[in-house]
């Protein structure tokens, strides 16, 4: 059985979040959907932050 939360926001949030939102999409839904883009996002940053700053050799040079 899910337990239901409830998150305060305030009202601009909660206009924003509801004009987000898709016909017959559920807020937890929408939620679900905003977290997978972050999580994306700071893939992505972080990707690009290790390309930018690591240190990396090529395989060739790795002795078995």
């Amino acid at each position: 059985m899910s337990v239901v939360k409830r998150i305060p926001v305030t009202e601009p949030v909660w206009k924003e979040l509801s004009e987000m939102r898709s016909a017959g999409q559920t807020y937890a839904e929408l939620l679900e959907d905003l977290m997978e883009t972050k999580k994306k996002e700071r893939l992505v940053s972080d990707m690009k932050r290790i390309e930018e700053e690591g240190k990396f050799v090529s395989l060739s040079e790795i002795d078995d």
